[in-house]
């Protein structure tokens, strides 16, 4: 999520407005119903989970240890096997 100054994108009748409830502090205005992204997605970070995983199950299948998997993906044992399991579902 990046800030930006009010005053760079509202008019100024608009920003004078909020001042009087809300004066010199950071303030969250979600997005509108239906605009609403799942984490993740917009900066690309839930695809390359998704990608490294799906990476993970093929080498699984192909013959890699659950260990040589924990090392090559810097993950512990117990998620590479979190992993293999939900990917089997």
């Amino acid at each position: 999520m990046g800030y930006k100054k009010a005053n760079d994108v509202l008019p100024e009748e608009l920003v004078i407005l909020i001042q009087k409830y809300f004066d010199g502090d950071y303030l969250y205005i979600p997005r509108k119903k239906g605009n609403e992204l799942s984490w993740g997605e917009k900066n690309g970070t839930k695809r390359a989970i998704e990608d490294r995983n799906r990476n993970i199950q093929y080498d699984y299948i192909n013959g890699s240890t659950k260990g040589q998997l924990a090392k090559q993906y810097h993950l512990s044992i117990k998620s590479i096997e979190r992993i293999i399991y939900k990917q089997k579902e």
